[in-house]
Protein backbone atom coordinates (compact mmCIF):
# COMPACT_ATOMS: atom_id res chain seq x y z
CA UNK A 1 0.00 0.00 0.00
CA UNK A 2 1.29 3.34 -0.68
CA UNK A 3 2.44 6.11 1.78
CA UNK A 4 0.15 8.39 2.19
CA UNK A 5 2.80 11.23 1.94
CA UNK A 6 3.94 9.66 -1.58
CA UNK A 7 4.63 12.17 -4.16
CA UNK A 8 1.47 10.19 -6.72
CA UNK A 9 -1.04 11.34 -4.09
CA UNK A 10 0.20 14.84 -3.77
CA UNK A 11 -2.59 17.57 -5.04
CA UNK A 12 0.57 19.27 -5.70
CA UNK A 13 4.34 19.30 -6.76
CA UNK A 14 7.12 20.62 -4.93
CA UNK A 15 7.66 23.71 -5.07
CA UNK A 16 11.00 23.45 -6.99
CA UNK A 17 9.32 21.99 -10.19
CA UNK A 18 6.88 24.90 -10.66
CA UNK A 19 7.97 27.38 -13.97
CA UNK A 20 9.48 30.44 -12.63
CA UNK A 21 7.11 33.43 -13.27
CA UNK A 22 8.36 35.22 -16.00
CA UNK A 23 7.47 38.72 -17.63
CA UNK A 24 5.68 37.06 -20.22
CA UNK A 25 3.46 35.04 -18.08
CA UNK A 26 2.88 38.85 -16.16
CA UNK A 27 2.39 40.26 -19.51
CA UNK A 28 -0.16 37.83 -20.73
CA UNK A 29 -2.28 37.67 -16.98
CA UNK A 30 -2.86 41.50 -17.28
CA UNK A 31 -4.09 41.16 -20.67
CA UNK A 32 -6.99 38.50 -19.14
CA UNK A 33 -7.71 40.88 -17.00
CA UNK A 34 -8.31 43.49 -19.19
CA UNK A 35 -10.44 41.10 -21.66
CA UNK A 36 -12.26 39.77 -18.97
CA UNK A 37 -13.48 43.48 -18.08
CA UNK A 38 -14.32 44.48 -21.48
CA UNK A 39 -16.31 40.98 -21.72
CA UNK A 40 -18.30 41.33 -18.72
CA UNK A 41 -19.17 45.33 -19.58
CA UNK A 42 -20.83 44.33 -23.06
CA UNK A 43 -22.24 41.11 -21.45
CA UNK A 44 -24.14 43.72 -18.66
CA UNK A 45 -24.72 45.67 -21.40
CA UNK A 46 -26.73 42.98 -23.55
CA UNK A 47 -28.54 41.82 -20.39
CA UNK A 48 -30.05 45.79 -20.34
CA UNK A 49 -30.71 46.34 -23.70
CA UNK A 50 -33.76 45.38 -24.52
CA UNK A 51 -35.86 46.05 -21.03
CA UNK A 52 -35.61 48.61 -17.92
CA UNK A 53 -32.68 49.85 -16.75
CA UNK A 54 -31.95 50.14 -12.50
CA UNK A 55 -29.75 53.03 -11.48
CA UNK A 56 -26.32 52.29 -9.74
CA UNK A 57 -24.92 54.21 -6.81
CA UNK A 58 -25.64 57.66 -6.86
CA UNK A 59 -27.83 57.44 -10.05
CA UNK A 60 -31.14 57.34 -8.09
CA UNK A 61 -33.78 60.27 -9.03
CA UNK A 62 -33.98 63.26 -7.40
CA UNK A 63 -37.13 64.33 -5.64
CA UNK A 64 -37.73 66.67 -9.10
CA UNK A 65 -37.70 63.70 -11.35
CA UNK A 66 -41.32 62.15 -12.34
CA UNK A 67 -39.19 58.96 -13.60
CA UNK A 68 -35.02 58.70 -13.37
CA UNK A 69 -34.30 58.09 -17.19
CA UNK A 70 -30.77 57.03 -18.62
CA UNK A 71 -28.32 59.53 -20.10
CA UNK A 72 -29.67 58.50 -23.37
CA UNK A 73 -33.29 58.74 -22.32
CA UNK A 74 -34.39 55.82 -23.60
CA UNK A 75 -34.74 53.57 -20.54
CA UNK A 76 -36.68 54.10 -17.09
CA UNK A 77 -34.65 53.00 -13.99
CA UNK A 78 -36.29 50.48 -11.96
CA UNK A 79 -35.06 50.94 -8.18
CA UNK A 80 -32.38 47.85 -8.07
CA UNK A 81 -33.85 47.18 -4.56
CA UNK A 82 -36.13 44.03 -5.05
CA UNK A 83 -36.02 44.29 -8.34
CA UNK A 84 -32.32 43.04 -9.32
CA UNK A 85 -30.00 44.34 -12.22
CA UNK A 86 -31.84 43.20 -14.89
CA UNK A 87 -34.93 40.91 -15.83
CA UNK A 88 -34.15 37.38 -15.58
CA UNK A 89 -37.07 35.03 -14.82
CA UNK A 90 -39.01 32.22 -16.61
CA UNK A 91 -42.83 32.08 -17.04
CA UNK A 92 -45.00 28.51 -18.21
CA UNK A 93 -47.71 29.69 -19.86
CA UNK A 94 -50.35 27.19 -19.75
CA UNK A 95 -51.31 25.45 -22.60
CA UNK A 96 -55.39 25.75 -23.64
CA UNK A 97 -55.53 22.11 -24.05
CA UNK A 98 -53.22 20.57 -21.20
CA UNK A 99 -55.78 21.70 -18.39
CA UNK A 100 -59.89 20.73 -18.80
CA UNK A 101 -62.06 23.59 -18.66
CA UNK A 102 -59.51 25.90 -19.62
CA UNK A 103 -61.28 26.84 -23.50
CA UNK A 104 -64.12 28.11 -22.00
CA UNK A 105 -63.08 30.21 -19.94
CA UNK A 106 -60.82 31.36 -23.30
CA UNK A 107 -63.67 31.32 -25.99
CA UNK A 108 -66.87 30.08 -23.87
CA UNK A 109 -68.49 27.34 -23.29
CA UNK A 110 -69.40 26.72 -27.24
CA UNK A 111 -66.12 28.17 -28.11
CA UNK A 112 -67.62 30.63 -30.17
CA UNK A 113 -65.91 33.76 -28.82
CA UNK A 114 -63.34 35.04 -31.17
CA UNK A 115 -60.01 36.73 -29.02
CA UNK A 116 -59.99 39.31 -31.62
CA UNK A 117 -63.48 40.65 -29.57
CA UNK A 118 -62.09 40.48 -26.25
CA UNK A 119 -58.85 42.54 -27.30
CA UNK A 120 -60.79 45.37 -28.08
CA UNK A 121 -62.01 47.70 -25.46
CA UNK A 122 -60.84 48.58 -22.25
CA UNK A 123 -60.49 45.31 -20.89
CA UNK A 124 -58.52 44.09 -23.84
CA UNK A 125 -55.49 43.35 -21.56
CA UNK A 126 -57.15 39.78 -20.56
CA UNK A 127 -55.87 39.03 -24.00
CA UNK A 128 -52.77 41.22 -24.68
CA UNK A 129 -51.09 40.37 -21.67
CA UNK A 130 -51.06 36.13 -22.98
CA UNK A 131 -50.37 37.29 -26.34
CA UNK A 132 -47.44 38.80 -25.45
CA UNK A 133 -46.26 36.02 -22.91
CA UNK A 134 -46.52 33.79 -25.43
CA UNK A 135 -44.03 35.20 -27.64
CA UNK A 136 -42.26 36.35 -24.58
CA UNK A 137 -38.07 35.87 -23.73
CA UNK A 138 -39.33 34.98 -20.37
CA UNK A 139 -41.61 31.95 -21.63
CA UNK A 140 -40.49 28.29 -20.69
CA UNK A 141 -42.12 25.00 -21.51
CA UNK A 142 -41.16 23.42 -18.79
CA UNK A 143 -43.03 23.72 -15.87
CA UNK A 144 -39.71 22.34 -13.65
CA UNK A 145 -37.74 25.47 -14.23
CA UNK A 146 -40.55 28.09 -14.37
CA UNK A 147 -40.54 31.04 -11.61
CA UNK A 148 -43.99 31.68 -12.14
CA UNK A 149 -47.09 30.45 -13.99
CA UNK A 150 -49.88 32.36 -15.93
CA UNK A 151 -53.41 31.21 -16.67
CA UNK A 152 -54.62 32.50 -19.08
CA UNK A 153 -58.49 33.43 -19.04
CA UNK A 154 -60.55 36.19 -20.89
CA UNK A 155 -63.59 35.73 -18.11
CA UNK A 156 -65.06 39.18 -18.37
CA UNK A 157 -65.36 39.35 -22.12
CA UNK A 158 -67.08 35.70 -22.14
CA UNK A 159 -69.25 36.89 -19.57
CA UNK A 160 -70.21 40.20 -20.93
CA UNK A 161 -70.44 37.93 -24.84
CA UNK A 162 -72.75 35.34 -22.85
CA UNK A 163 -70.18 32.74 -22.80
CA UNK A 164 -70.27 31.99 -19.56
CA UNK A 165 -73.07 32.96 -16.77
CA UNK A 166 -71.50 33.58 -13.47
CA UNK A 167 -72.01 30.40 -12.14
CA UNK A 168 -70.52 28.95 -15.02
CA UNK A 169 -66.98 30.94 -14.47
CA UNK A 170 -67.42 29.99 -10.59
CA UNK A 171 -67.09 26.02 -11.68
CA UNK A 172 -64.55 26.41 -13.96
CA UNK A 173 -62.20 27.92 -12.34
CA UNK A 174 -62.32 25.65 -9.71
CA UNK A 175 -62.32 22.73 -12.16
CA UNK A 176 -59.09 24.33 -13.98
CA UNK A 177 -57.61 24.93 -10.92
CA UNK A 178 -58.15 21.33 -9.32
CA UNK A 179 -55.76 19.56 -12.45
CA UNK A 180 -52.99 21.89 -11.95
CA UNK A 181 -50.31 20.59 -9.43
CA UNK A 182 -48.43 23.24 -9.56
CA UNK A 183 -51.06 25.61 -7.93
CA UNK A 184 -51.44 22.69 -5.36
CA UNK A 185 -47.93 22.66 -4.65
CA UNK A 186 -47.04 26.64 -3.90
CA UNK A 187 -50.68 27.20 -2.51
CA UNK A 188 -50.93 29.55 -5.78
CA UNK A 189 -48.41 31.91 -4.64
CA UNK A 190 -46.59 31.71 -8.33
CA UNK A 191 -49.47 31.61 -10.26
CA UNK A 192 -50.84 34.80 -12.36
CA UNK A 193 -54.65 35.71 -13.85
CA UNK A 194 -55.48 38.97 -15.15
CA UNK A 195 -58.63 40.34 -14.40
CA UNK A 196 -59.26 43.72 -16.41
CA UNK A 197 -62.27 45.31 -15.26
CA UNK A 198 -63.89 47.08 -12.39
CA UNK A 199 -64.78 43.95 -10.60
CA UNK A 200 -61.62 43.10 -10.10
CA UNK A 201 -60.77 39.12 -8.85
CA UNK A 202 -64.90 39.76 -8.00
CA UNK A 203 -65.53 38.19 -11.23
CA UNK A 204 -64.39 34.93 -9.70
CA UNK A 205 -66.93 34.47 -7.22
CA UNK A 206 -64.99 32.05 -4.79
CA UNK A 207 -61.86 34.08 -5.21
CA UNK A 208 -61.01 34.46 -1.64
CA UNK A 209 -61.15 30.79 -1.33
CA UNK A 210 -58.70 29.83 -4.17
CA UNK A 211 -57.12 32.73 -5.25
CA UNK A 212 -56.38 34.46 -1.78
CA UNK A 213 -52.56 33.83 -2.12
CA UNK A 214 -51.96 34.26 -5.70
CA UNK A 215 -50.67 37.07 -8.18
CA UNK A 216 -53.42 39.37 -9.75
CA UNK A 217 -53.13 42.09 -12.00
CA UNK A 218 -55.56 44.25 -12.44
CA UNK A 219 -56.55 47.89 -13.12
CA UNK A 220 -59.30 47.97 -9.84
CA UNK A 221 -57.17 48.56 -6.41
CA UNK A 222 -60.66 48.99 -4.61
CA UNK A 223 -64.08 47.52 -4.75
CA UNK A 224 -65.34 47.85 -1.30
CA UNK A 225 -68.31 49.95 -2.41
CA UNK A 226 -70.23 46.80 -3.35
CA UNK A 227 -68.82 44.10 -1.39
CA UNK A 228 -66.98 43.55 2.00
CA UNK A 229 -63.65 43.31 1.03
CA UNK A 230 -61.49 44.26 -2.04
CA UNK A 231 -59.59 41.73 -3.83
CA UNK A 232 -56.92 44.14 -4.08
CA UNK A 233 -53.70 43.12 -1.88
CA UNK A 234 -50.97 45.58 -1.75
CA UNK A 235 -48.17 43.08 -1.21
CA UNK A 236 -48.62 40.45 -3.43
CA UNK A 237 -50.90 42.13 -6.43
CA UNK A 238 -49.88 44.18 -9.22
CA UNK A 239 -52.34 47.71 -10.34
CA UNK A 240 -51.61 47.48 -14.63
CA UNK A 241 -52.85 50.50 -16.93
CA UNK A 242 -56.24 49.87 -18.64
CA UNK A 243 -56.15 49.08 -22.34
CA UNK A 244 -55.95 52.09 -24.62
CA UNK A 245 -57.29 51.97 -27.62
CA UNK A 246 -53.74 51.19 -30.16
CA UNK A 247 -54.55 53.95 -32.28
CA UNK A 248 -53.68 56.63 -29.73
CA UNK A 249 -50.51 54.67 -28.24
CA UNK A 250 -49.15 54.28 -31.79
CA UNK A 251 -45.39 55.73 -32.73
CA UNK A 252 -46.92 56.61 -35.93
CA UNK A 253 -49.89 58.60 -36.87
CA UNK A 254 -52.59 58.69 -34.22
CA UNK A 255 -56.48 58.47 -34.80
CA UNK A 256 -56.13 62.29 -33.26
CA UNK A 257 -53.47 64.53 -32.03
CA UNK A 258 -53.21 67.12 -29.07
CA UNK A 259 -54.02 70.58 -29.71
CA UNK A 260 -52.01 73.30 -28.39
CA UNK A 261 -52.43 74.65 -25.04
CA UNK A 262 -54.08 78.21 -26.40
CA UNK A 263 -56.28 76.61 -28.96
CA UNK A 264 -58.60 74.42 -26.36
CA UNK A 265 -61.49 75.15 -25.85
CA UNK A 266 -62.74 74.43 -22.24
CA UNK A 267 -60.95 74.70 -19.17
CA UNK A 268 -61.77 71.02 -18.01
CA UNK A 269 -64.14 67.91 -19.29
CA UNK A 270 -65.56 64.76 -17.86
CA UNK A 271 -66.49 62.17 -20.63
CA UNK A 272 -68.49 59.55 -19.48
CA UNK A 273 -72.31 58.59 -18.37
CA UNK A 274 -73.59 59.59 -15.04
CA UNK A 275 -74.73 55.90 -13.88
CA UNK A 276 -76.28 57.40 -10.89
CA UNK A 277 -72.63 58.35 -8.72
CA UNK A 278 -72.67 61.26 -7.02
CA UNK A 279 -68.85 62.62 -8.19
CA UNK A 280 -70.00 62.41 -11.47
CA UNK A 281 -74.01 63.60 -11.39
CA UNK A 282 -72.22 67.20 -9.44
CA UNK A 283 -69.93 67.30 -12.68
CA UNK A 284 -72.84 67.10 -14.95
CA UNK A 285 -74.79 69.97 -13.00
CA UNK A 286 -71.37 71.80 -13.02
CA UNK A 287 -71.03 71.83 -16.71
CA UNK A 288 -74.80 73.42 -16.71
CA UNK A 289 -73.83 76.47 -14.99
CA UNK A 290 -70.07 76.71 -16.36
CA UNK A 291 -70.74 75.37 -20.01
CA UNK A 292 -67.72 77.85 -21.01
CA UNK A 293 -65.24 75.99 -18.54
CA UNK A 294 -66.50 72.53 -17.90
CA UNK A 295 -67.96 70.15 -20.73
CA UNK A 296 -69.55 67.72 -19.60
CA UNK A 297 -71.50 65.96 -22.94
CA UNK A 298 -74.40 63.28 -22.75
CA UNK A 299 -72.92 60.26 -24.62
CA UNK A 300 -74.21 58.00 -26.21
CA UNK A 301 -73.50 54.11 -26.95
CA UNK A 302 -75.56 53.47 -29.33
CA UNK A 303 -78.05 54.17 -32.02
CA UNK A 304 -77.24 56.92 -34.72
CA UNK A 305 -76.15 59.78 -32.34
CA UNK A 306 -73.66 57.16 -30.81
CA UNK A 307 -70.23 59.07 -30.20
CA UNK A 308 -67.76 57.25 -32.40
CA UNK A 309 -63.94 57.09 -31.44
CA UNK A 310 -62.46 59.84 -33.37
CA UNK A 311 -65.05 61.73 -31.91
CA UNK A 312 -64.78 61.22 -28.22
CA UNK A 313 -61.06 61.71 -28.68
CA UNK A 314 -61.90 65.09 -30.55
CA UNK A 315 -63.36 66.09 -27.09
CA UNK A 316 -61.19 64.71 -24.92
CA UNK A 317 -58.56 66.59 -26.06
CA UNK A 318 -60.56 70.05 -26.35
CA UNK A 319 -59.84 70.75 -22.36
CA UNK A 320 -56.58 71.54 -20.13
CA UNK A 321 -57.63 68.79 -17.66
CA UNK A 322 -59.39 65.77 -17.83
CA UNK A 323 -61.63 64.60 -15.02
CA UNK A 324 -61.41 61.37 -13.87
CA UNK A 325 -64.19 60.64 -11.17
CA UNK A 326 -65.42 57.27 -9.40
CA UNK A 327 -67.53 55.49 -11.73
CA UNK A 328 -69.08 51.55 -11.21
CA UNK A 329 -65.43 51.13 -9.57
CA UNK A 330 -62.18 53.41 -8.52
CA UNK A 331 -60.35 53.20 -11.98
CA UNK A 332 -61.39 54.58 -15.07
CA UNK A 333 -59.49 54.11 -18.11
CA UNK A 334 -59.87 58.11 -19.11
CA UNK A 335 -57.10 58.95 -16.69
CA UNK A 336 -54.91 56.74 -18.85
CA UNK A 337 -56.17 58.41 -22.35
CA UNK A 338 -55.98 61.69 -20.66
CA UNK A 339 -51.86 61.56 -21.18
CA UNK A 340 -52.30 60.69 -25.14
CA UNK A 341 -54.40 63.71 -25.66
CA UNK A 342 -52.24 65.52 -23.61
CA UNK A 343 -54.29 66.92 -20.88
CA UNK A 344 -53.90 67.35 -17.03
CA UNK A 345 -55.83 64.00 -15.78
CA UNK A 346 -57.57 65.36 -12.42
CA UNK A 347 -58.39 62.16 -10.27
CA UNK A 348 -61.98 62.34 -8.41
CA UNK A 349 -61.83 58.64 -7.04
CA UNK A 350 -60.44 58.64 -3.70
CA UNK A 351 -59.91 54.72 -3.91
CA UNK A 352 -58.15 55.07 -7.05
CA UNK A 353 -54.85 53.21 -7.40
CA UNK A 354 -52.08 53.88 -9.76
CA UNK A 355 -49.32 51.39 -11.42
CA UNK A 356 -45.94 51.16 -11.17
CA UNK A 357 -45.84 53.54 -8.29
CA UNK A 358 -41.94 52.38 -7.21
CA UNK A 359 -40.99 54.36 -10.99
CA UNK A 360 -43.54 57.05 -11.26
CA UNK A 361 -44.10 60.44 -8.95
CA UNK A 362 -47.62 60.94 -9.82
CA UNK A 363 -47.64 64.73 -7.82
CA UNK A 364 -45.46 65.73 -10.82
CA UNK A 365 -47.92 64.35 -13.73
CA UNK A 366 -51.54 64.69 -12.26
CA UNK A 367 -53.62 65.78 -9.88
CA UNK A 368 -56.01 64.27 -7.12
CA UNK A 369 -58.53 66.30 -5.61
CA UNK A 370 -61.18 64.97 -3.07
CA UNK A 371 -64.62 63.39 -4.51
CA UNK A 372 -66.33 65.62 -1.49
CA UNK A 373 -65.29 69.11 -2.91
CA UNK A 374 -66.77 68.68 -6.12
CA UNK A 375 -68.13 72.07 -7.02
CA UNK A 376 -66.76 76.01 -8.01
CA UNK A 377 -64.04 75.42 -5.80
CA UNK A 378 -62.70 72.66 -8.08
CA UNK A 379 -63.09 74.89 -10.82
CA UNK A 380 -61.71 77.94 -9.36
CA UNK A 381 -58.63 75.74 -8.52
CA UNK A 382 -58.20 74.44 -12.03
CA UNK A 383 -58.53 77.97 -13.21
CA UNK A 384 -55.78 79.60 -10.73
CA UNK A 385 -52.93 77.16 -12.77
CA UNK A 386 -50.51 79.33 -15.01
CA UNK A 387 -50.48 77.64 -18.44
CA UNK A 388 -47.05 77.16 -17.94
CA UNK A 389 -47.49 74.82 -15.11
CA UNK A 390 -50.00 73.42 -16.96
CA UNK A 391 -47.58 73.04 -20.04
CA UNK A 392 -44.99 71.30 -17.60
CA UNK A 393 -46.88 68.97 -15.93
CA UNK A 394 -48.02 67.72 -19.84
CA UNK A 395 -44.50 67.48 -21.04
CA UNK A 396 -43.67 64.71 -17.82
CA UNK A 397 -46.51 63.04 -18.94
CA UNK A 398 -45.20 62.55 -22.20
CA UNK A 399 -42.33 61.14 -20.78
CA UNK A 400 -44.01 58.29 -19.26
CA UNK A 401 -47.20 57.33 -20.73
CA UNK A 402 -45.21 54.87 -22.82
CA UNK A 403 -45.31 52.92 -19.42
CA UNK A 404 -49.42 52.87 -20.15
CA UNK A 405 -48.95 51.33 -23.85
CA UNK A 406 -49.07 47.77 -24.37
CA UNK A 407 -46.37 48.26 -27.13
CA UNK A 408 -44.10 44.85 -28.26
CA UNK A 409 -41.53 43.67 -25.49
CA UNK A 410 -39.04 44.79 -27.85
CA UNK A 411 -40.04 48.60 -26.49
CA UNK A 412 -38.28 49.41 -23.54
CA UNK A 413 -40.85 51.32 -22.32
CA UNK A 414 -43.89 49.70 -22.01
CA UNK A 415 -46.71 48.22 -19.92
CA UNK A 416 -45.53 44.59 -20.57
CA UNK A 417 -41.99 45.46 -19.75
CA UNK A 418 -43.51 47.46 -16.86
CA UNK A 419 -45.56 44.09 -15.36
CA UNK A 420 -42.13 41.77 -16.17
CA UNK A 421 -40.42 44.19 -13.68
CA UNK A 422 -43.05 44.21 -11.25
CA UNK A 423 -43.59 40.09 -11.31
CA UNK A 424 -39.67 39.73 -11.16
CA UNK A 425 -40.28 40.97 -7.70
CA UNK A 426 -42.60 38.34 -6.97
CA UNK A 427 -40.33 35.75 -7.77
CA UNK A 428 -39.15 33.11 -4.39
CA UNK A 429 -36.86 30.76 -4.28
CA UNK A 430 -38.49 27.95 -2.37
CA UNK A 431 -42.78 27.78 -2.20
CA UNK A 432 -44.87 26.16 0.17
CA UNK A 433 -48.21 25.95 1.23
CA UNK A 434 -50.34 24.06 4.18
CA UNK A 435 -50.66 21.46 1.91
CA UNK A 436 -46.92 21.52 0.95
CA UNK A 437 -44.53 19.32 3.02
CA UNK A 438 -41.21 17.89 2.65
CA UNK A 439 -38.69 15.89 3.94
CA UNK A 440 -34.78 14.95 4.72
CA UNK A 441 -33.58 14.33 1.41
CA UNK A 442 -35.84 17.64 0.04
CA UNK A 443 -38.31 15.11 -1.81
CA UNK A 444 -41.73 17.12 -1.55
CA UNK A 445 -44.53 14.93 -0.70
CA UNK A 446 -48.28 16.02 0.28
CA UNK A 447 -50.31 15.28 3.67
CA UNK A 448 -50.11 11.59 2.29
CA UNK A 449 -46.58 11.53 1.72
CA UNK A 450 -46.94 11.14 -1.67
CA UNK A 451 -44.21 12.51 -3.59
CA UNK A 452 -44.97 15.53 -6.12
CA UNK A 453 -44.42 13.59 -9.26
CA UNK A 454 -47.31 11.11 -8.43
CA UNK A 455 -49.63 13.71 -8.03
CA UNK A 456 -52.51 13.41 -9.90
CA UNK A 457 -55.90 15.01 -10.91
CA UNK A 458 -57.98 16.35 -9.64
CA UNK A 459 -56.23 17.38 -6.29
CA UNK A 460 -58.50 18.24 -3.55
CA UNK A 461 -58.12 22.27 -3.31
CA UNK A 462 -58.61 24.06 -0.10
Amino acid sequence: MASIHSSKTRPFASYHSVTPCTRTHQIGALALVIITFFLTRIFDQSLNSSSFSTPTSGQYRSKNDVVRFSDSGGSIFWPQRGYGTHLSMKIYVYDENEIDGLKHLLYGRDGKISPDSCVKGQWGTQVKIHRMLLQSRFRTRKKEEADLFFVPAYAKCVRVMSGLNDKEINQTYVKVLSQMPYFRLSGGRNHIFVFPSGAGAHLFKSWATYLNRSIILTPEGDRTDKRDTSAFNTWKDIIIPGNIDDGMTTHGSRIVEPLPLSKRKHLANYLGRAQGKVGRLRLIELSKQYPDKLECPELKFSGPDKLGKKDYFEHLRNAKFCLAPRGESSWTLRFYESFFVECVPVILSDQAELPFQNVIDYSQISIKWPSTHIGTELLDYLESIPDKDIEEMIARGQKIRCLFAYTPESYSCSAFNAIMWELQRKVRQFHQSSETFWLHNRTIVNRNLVEFSKWKPPMPLP
